[in-house]
């Protein structure tokens, strides 16, 4: 395949997580690859969602070795972890808006931290109303979160994700607590802003319709383990009934 002839993106090499007895990531491997589009499918509670947050050191993985942009990550110091997150946007599942602050200001909030003050003066204007134009909601540049839909708030947390041109895009459930056609509307959508911006994506998500839309390839992640890596299509004619019961 095209991919294998590429070096990974991200690299996780025989990843162990614990809270306690509870082991949720055990000896995990994958490969993700540039501009592809993976999704990590599991169960709720499965570990999805600390395998992200490991990704970006959100959570310390207790063994194993993370490489992102060719960096490990368990090794960097603070402002190297820093600036190594400028490159990866991430989409909180609760979209983790500001509430006090208008949709201009949550998109301009990843600025203040990662561009100078020159920089916020001559481009912050510019890069927050092409964020916002990318996901449709220019409109919306001086309202406050609570003025929007559920669907809204959701494009505006991806502007955001967006703003400082991440190379990968690290999305925990995009899709939850969204109605059928909204849901549908943000899978395209994360389509869409892949292709613009050549990025690699990692979307975390048991929303099947999402996943049919937005994947490249497929990782189930069951009980702890790399279980299965193969395409949406491949995966949903499985005879394997540990994979089926995820498609019937």
């Amino acid at each position: 395949m095209e991919r294998l002839s590429k070096k990974p993106i991200i690299e996780v090499r025989h990843l162990n997580k614990s809270f306690g007895d509870n082991h949720v990531l055990k000896d995990f491997s994958m490969s993700v690859y540039p501009g592809e589009n993976l999704v990590i499918l599991g169960k709720s509670g499965s570990g999805k969602s600390v395998l992200i947050k490991c990704i970006i050191n959100l959570i310390q993985a207790d063994e194993g070795e993370i490489v992102v942009l060719g960096s490990p990550i368990q090794g960097l110091e603070q402002d190297e972890l820093d600036d190594l997150r400028a490159k990866v946007g991430f989409l909180f599942q609760s979209n983790a808006l500001y509430d006090s602050m208008t949709v201009r200001e949550n998109l301009e909030f990843p600025l203040r931290i990662h561009w100078t003050k020159e920089e916020r003066a001559l481009g912050a204007e510019a890069a927050v109303k092409e964020a916002l134009e990318d996901v449709g909601l220019l409109h919306t540049i001086d309202r406050m979160p609570q003025e929007l839909s559920g669907g809204m708030k959701k494009r505006v947390a991806l502007a955001r994700s967006l703003i400082l041109k991440p190379k990968v895009i690290l999305y925990d459930e995009p899709t939850t607590g969204l109605d059928p056609i909204t849901s549908r509307e943000i899978s395209q959508l994360m389509v869409r802003v892949q292709k613009k911006y050549n990025a690699t994506a990692v979307i975390i998500s048991h929303d099947l319709n999402c996943i049919e839309i937005t994947s490249d390839r497929v990782i189930m992640l069951i009980d702890g383990t790399c279980y299965a890596d193969d395409t949406f299509e491949a995966l949903s004619k499985s005879t394997d009934h540990r994979i089926k019961e995820f498609f019937t």
